[in-house]
């Protein structure tokens, strides 16, 4: 599709990335842990919305509470579903808690729930998003919910909101409503805070072109915009004659040259326009 060429990263040096990846994001969890959710008693789901609570219970210490939940879990997660979570999963299971206990003595950043529900919420979606694109995951009720959407046929993002959603419905109880509505806005900002990560603010688009002169467009693309173009087979709904559609994904700095180019060259071309959230290929992001 895209001509442009890309470099091929040296395996090693991309385990290594990657690595590094999964150790920033759970830092950076965990910091958001600390500074933000514990001090404002955000139990958001997960091990560490429960080491939340067992702390104002029963006193325990949370990254204790977390390497109890997560390494168990994590072999678990091996013995029942095979060996497909990898050492990285296993470095971002330990290392999260250990960063958890480093910095557990940090001031908190806000006293205000709202502002911890956001800035945590983002946060934690911001590690994890980093985490996940080191292919890796920083394992607790993630792993339970595989297991249990092994065993009982529930789909996984049932298991996860089953999960999630009685942690919050804890938190509410131990703490107050208020709190568990606090709770939910920081899962649904994490959520988003992953797939901005994951898909990142360039949105590009995919224009799907009609023209009399299918092959002054093409070549403008080749050679102008030095984007790769497809030529679709489609018939003419009322005529039914052959009528090719070009197909060109390009970014946002492109999209502007491509109306231009397309204009120019046929005034009368009919142009639907889509915004493509991810676009994996040459020219674009790697796999």
């Amino acid at each position: 599709m895209n001509r442009r060429r890309n470099v091929q990263m040296n395996p090693k040096l991309e385990g290594i990335i990657e690595y590094v990846y999964v150790l920033i994001g759970s830092a950076i969890i965990a910091l958001s842990f600390n500074v933000f959710l514990l001090p404002n008693q955000i139990a958001s789901g997960g091990v560490s919305g429960i080491s939340i609570i067992l702390l104002n219970v029963l006193g325990w210490e949370p990254a204790y509470v977390q390497w109890a939940f997560n390494i168990p879990l994590f072999i678990a997660g091996v013995m029942l579903l095979g060996k497909q979570f990898g050492a990285k999963t296993l470095v971002g299971t330990i290392f999260l808690p250990f960063v958890v206990f480093l910095t557990k003595d940090i001031a908190p950043w806000t006293m205000d729930a709202l502002l911890g529900a956001l800035f945590g919420g983002i946060g934690v979606g911001l590690g994890l998003g980093i985490v996940f694109r080191g292919n890796a995951s920083t394992g607790g009720t993630d792993l339970a919910a595989q297991i249990i959407n092994k065993y009982t046929g529930l789909t996984l993002g049932t298991c996860v909101v089953l999960i999630d959603g009685l942690i919050v419905i804890t938190a509410a109880i131990v703490f107050d409503i208020e709190r568990g509505l606090y709770a939910l806005i920081a899962l649904y900002v994490t959520s988003k805070t992953i797939d901005l990560v994951q898909v990142g603010f360039g949105r590009s688009k995919t224009a799907m072109i009609i023209t009399n002169k299918q092959e002054e467009v093409r070549e403008g693309i080749l050679n102008k915009i030095d984007r790769g173009v497809t030529k679709l087979s489609a018939y003419g709904g009322f005529t039914d004659h052959e009528r090719p559609v070009l197909m060109c994904v390009v970014n946002q700095r492109e999209f502007t040259k491509l109306k231009q180019l397309v204009k120019t060259v046929d005034p009368t071309a009919f142009i639907v326009v889509m915004d493509a959230s991810e676009v994996l290929g040459e020219g674009f992001k790697r796999a």
